[in-house]
């Protein structure tokens, strides 16, 4: 076997692991420094991110630990047997488990092994940084862990008493229904509260489209896969984890923890006070006090931290002074900055210039925001920790903060959907089957990572697999169905309450129409009287009333439950108007407002334009305007017709995408045949797609007739986006799916495409894709059914010897109909080389072969040669540019192709020849006529030989010889 430049023997199996230990480098000075003490603290300290961390290479890292004989082969069998299944989460406990069992020796050994693999694995990357940059400092930081101290006997009644205040306001949960008797449902927390995902960073600090659905699509992309390799969770109780810290303190921690709106950050808070008050977390924390900002809205005066502290919390008396003393034994938490009416300004030499806004006494009286302030930066109670929670969209305003741990809520991942489905129903099996039609749908499975979509999912679904009649084919499919029907019961259950629920629904919508024009989603008395609304029965169906503290009076404000559920009503009202109106100015003027705030609102009208969605409501509304209707149709048809032709930049195919979406939402297939069934050509190329999305695509290309062109490259698919497709592919002439991820499952989904009989797909790139040699087997049996597919890009994957071995059986097929193939990048060696040799043989329709990039050396070269001597080879196109071949080679090479009658194109550039090919060169280059062009730059030619071969360009017409 020929020797590549980086191969060498390796104990690691894990595919992908890059090792190779630097002696001179940071790290490893630093462990060499460590004694067996510091290493077992090392150990400890970072174990909860160990465990993380090596969950993607946990394999590799039992390899070098079974190579040193630090573990025999029954132990790593044990580790590796529980990654073949899966379950590599435990694979890593169980190796940590083991080290620290095995004692100094085998602690050294591991993070020996962790610095020579780190660079594969992200997560350990990130720490072994964190440990170079701290260098000798690392022990000091370490030795910062909080000390649980006894609190002084005066104190333990009241801190009783506040924990038995927290515990009886947070141990129940209050959730909304749709039941006339029964509006708000009261579960016990710790019953009906489901875990969520957080992450130890937030994604993104800005954000332009609607946070609902844009979150919804980047959710998708960063799930399992990232999970597991970039994105470490932490868990509630390792908030003020001083190894989570990002930004190192003396002086207290704080934390903020991102979350889009209904994916749990208020039910999170709950359950760390429920958690707290009942002695699970946060020992080191004496006392916690938790605030709303929205009810911090409500203090319009000058206030300082102790009555702030009793305005809430009265029973504290007069023992705050004596809190004042410890305030590293104190947490704070304020939830909701996104609803703060004040703006916190975090820079320093602002707060300099207007040093009025400092607080640094908790006796001393300042504005609210100002103790906020003081708090989060250390200048108030310096060592008391803070934990922040926000909306993605105000968390620009923490940017200069002394924020020590970033966390975002991703929601719901994996089974965490269907434990909340268990949880919502008491049935079971009613549980089970909603779960399975929401698994089923694309578009709604998508949406359950917020548990906010989940319960409207749970209320709406509910109804038809609880009754005995239910029919099942009437079940919603699209987001506006399921939001009609979820109106629908509440009607069913409160529409007798109201003479004219249609004439309320119209105003409703007018005062949630301005609310989305005005970013407004609270609603006070006067809104309602500007909207000639009256507070009813009926109304708090679909208004949620919130108590607000003004001064020394309370007040009542309204909201609706979901910011999609404003957006429906919104759309919905559309609809009802008794005069049409000029429904296109409406939309458009919508539709130009970039920062997406009525993205959600357009899909609801297009999706009421629908009679599966509007009928139910019809039932009690009363028919909605036709002309209405007619105009919306009208309008989502000129949207398609100007979009469909302009997909240039990045803004123009999202905007298509968006219209796509409505399309889907409005479920007509006569609009959809009109529209879009002559369609040719769909680009979407870096345009990052979901699952949600690929069903909407999917949806449109089954109602194209044929689209020719398909381009989803670097789209981010990924396999599940590419099972939304799957079922549609069949009809792509030219498929382009390169940089999306699938893998090698994902192509045992194209194999099935490939096999269909209907199938018309003459193009395939597969380019960068993660490909193996496990994938092998499904193109070979695709290939050998096909009779369409000419074209072939397998290019940069990792194939290897092993799937090019298999892929030569089904290019040796007579009926195999391949043409071009492209295989660079796929670490090849002359181990392949036979078999690549036996396809030339034997191959008559592959006439283009890229080879490039591979490591065919010399040796592979010679036997590729000696079949291109074979006269039914009809290679025209030949490309083995970076193959390490040299001068060893070119007589073979060129005396082979000198006779080929139809070669047209040869690379051989990126290699190591010399001036001692250029006659065989030459000779190949005068002799064979049909040449055409041959590239030979980035050689070893000299000056004299550059020219030699440049020259031989001025023989004949048409010739280009690249040197």
């Amino acid at each position: 076997m020929a020797e590549g430049p980086n191969r060498r023997a390796n104990p690691t199996s894990s595919a992908g692991m890059r090792t190779g230990t630097d002696p001179s480098s940071t790290i490893t000075e630093f462990l060499k420094k460590c004694n067996d003490y510091q290493l077992f603290h090392l150990t400890k300290f970072y174990r909860d991110r160990l465990e993380q961390a090596i969950e993607e290479g946990v394999d590799g890292v039992s390899s070098l630990l079974t190579y040193e004989r630090i573990f025999n082969g029954h132990e790593h069998r044990k580790v590796t047997e529980l990654v073949k299944k899966g379950n590599r989460s435990d694979s890593s406990n169980l190796l940590l488990n083991l080290v620290m069992e095995k004692g100094s020796r085998a602690r050294r050994a591991m993070w020996e092994s962790f610095v020579k693999m780190h660079h594969g694995v992200p997560k350990l990357d990130k720490i072994l940084k964190e440990i170079q940059k701290l260098g000798s400092d690392s022990f000091v930081y370490m030795n910062l862990k909080p000390e649980v101290s006894e609190i002084p006997s005066h104190l333990k009644d009241v801190q009783k008493k506040h924990k038995e205040t927290l515990q009886v306001q947070t141990e129940t949960l209050r959730v909304n229904t749709i039941l006339l008797k029964e509006k708000v449902k009261i579960f016990q927390l710790i019953d009906q509260y489901a875990e969520l995902t957080i992450i130890s960073k937030v994604r993104d600090r800005t954000l332009v489209e609607h946070e609902l659905l844009a979150r919804g699509r980047d959710h998708e992309e960063w799930r399992e896969k990232h999970l597991r390799r970039e994105l470490e969770k932490i868990r509630t109780d390792q908030l003020f984890q001083i190894s989570f810290s990002q930004r190192k303190s003396t002086s207290g921690r704080s934390a903020a923890v991102s979350g889009v709106p209904g994916v749990g950050k208020t039910t999170m808070v709950q359950k760390i006070l429920y958690d707290w008050a009942t002695g699970k977390i946060y020992p080191q924390f004496q006392f916690v006090f938790s605030f709303k900002f929205r009810d911090l809205n409500n203090i319009n005066c000058r206030i300082n931290l102790r009555n702030l502290i009793l305005f809430f919390y009265p029973h504290f008396g007069n023992v705050l002074v004596e809190l004042w003393k410890n305030p590293e034994e104190l947490l704070f938490i304020f939830d909701g900055l996104d609803e703060f009416k004040d703006r916190i300004n975090f820079a320093d030499n602002w707060r300099n210039i207007e040093s009025q806004s400092m607080c640094t006494d908790p006796e001393g009286w300042c504005e609210v925001s100002d103790i906020v302030y003081s708090l989060i930066q250390h200048k108030l109670l310096p060592g008391c920790s803070v934990l922040v929670t926000s909306r993605p969209t105000a968390l620009h305003l923490l940017e200069t903060a002394e924020i020590n741990v970033w966390a975002e809520i991703l929601g719901f991942v994996g089974d965490e959907r269907k434990e909340y489905f268990n949880k919502l129903f008491e049935d079971q099996a009613v549980a089970a089957a909603i779960f399975k039609h929401v698994e089923e749908n694309e578009i709604l499975y998508t949406m359950c990572y917020n548990p906010s979509y989940c319960w409207i999912l749970g209320l709406s679904l509910g109804p038809f697999f609880t009754q005995r009649d239910r029919k099942p084919q009437r079940v919603p499919k699209t987001i506006t169905q399921l939001y009609s029907y979820y109106i629908y019961n509440i009607l069913k259950n409160h529409g007798r309450e109201i003479e004219s629920p249609r004439d309320v629904f119209q105003k409703l919508g007018e005062m949630a129409f301005t609310g989305i024009c005005e970013k407004k989603i609270v609603f006070r008395n006067e809104d309602l009287i500007k909207y000639n609304l009256q507070p009813s029965r009926f109304l708090s169906g679909f208004l949620m009333e919130l108590l607000e503290r003004d001064d020394s009076t309370q007040s009542v404000v309204y909201t609706f439950p979901h910011l999609t559920i404003q957006e429906f009503v919104a759309a919905l009202a559309q609809f009802l108007t008794s005069e049409p109106g000029d429904i296109g100015k409406i939309l458009n003027e919508a539709y130009s407002k970039e920062d997406g705030r009525f993205e959600i609102f357009l899909h609801f009208v297009a999706g009421l334009s629908s009679p599966q969605a509007a009928r139910p409501l019809q039932e009690f509304l009363g028919p909605f305007l036709h002309q209405t209707t007619y105009q919306v149709i009208d309008w989502v048809k000129e949207k398609i017709e100007g979009q469909i032709e302009n997909l240039l930049s990045t803004t123009s195919k999202r905007n298509l995408l968006n219209i796509f979406h409505y399309l889907f939402e409005s479920q007509n297939k006569a609009l959809a045949q009109a529209t879009v069934g002559s369609v040719e050509t769909l680009r979407f190329r870096e345009l990052r797609l979901t699952p949600i999305d690929c069903a909407v695509l999917s949806h449109v290309i089954g109602l194209c007739n044929t689209v020719i062109h398909l381009n989803l490259q670097m789209c981010y698919i990924q396999y599940e986006g590419l099972q939304r497709l799957v079922s549609v592919l069949h009809k792509c002439q030219d498929l382009r799916l390169g940089d999306n991820n699938l893998g090698d499952s994902g192509v045992k989904l194209l194999s099935a495409v490939l096999s269909n009989p209907d199938c018309k797909i003459q193009k395939l790139c597969l380019h960068c894709n993660a490909l193996t040699d496990s994938c092998a087997m499904d193109l070979v049996s695709a290939l050998g059914t096909n009779q369409s597919l000419t074209n072939l890009d397998l290019s940069d994957n990792n194939l290897g010897d092993s799937g090019m071995k298999r892929l030569s059986a089904a290019l040796k097929n007579t009926d195999c109909k391949i043409e071009r193939l492209s295989l660079y990048g796929n670490a090849l060696t002359d181990s392949c080389a036979e078999d690549l040799a036996s396809v030339l043989s034997i191959n008559r329709s592959l006439t283009d072969l890229d080879l490039g990039w591979n490591n065919l050396g010399n040796s592979g070269v010679k036997l590729l040669s000696v079949a291109l001597r074979n006269p039914g080879c009809k290679m025209q196109k030949l490309h083995l540019y970076g193959n390490n071949l040299t001068d060893s080679c070119a007589e073979d090479l060129t005396s082979a192709l000198s006779t080929n009658p139809l070669l047209t194109d040869l690379n051989l550039q990126s290699n190591s020849f010399t001036d001692q090919s250029v006659p065989a060169l030459r000779h190949l280059i005068l002799t064979n006529g049909t040449l055409e062009r041959i590239r030979l730059c980035d050689n070893q030619f000299s000056q004299n030989g550059n020219k030699q071969l440049k020259l031989l360009q001025d023989t004949r017409l048409r010739l280009n010889v690249i040197v």
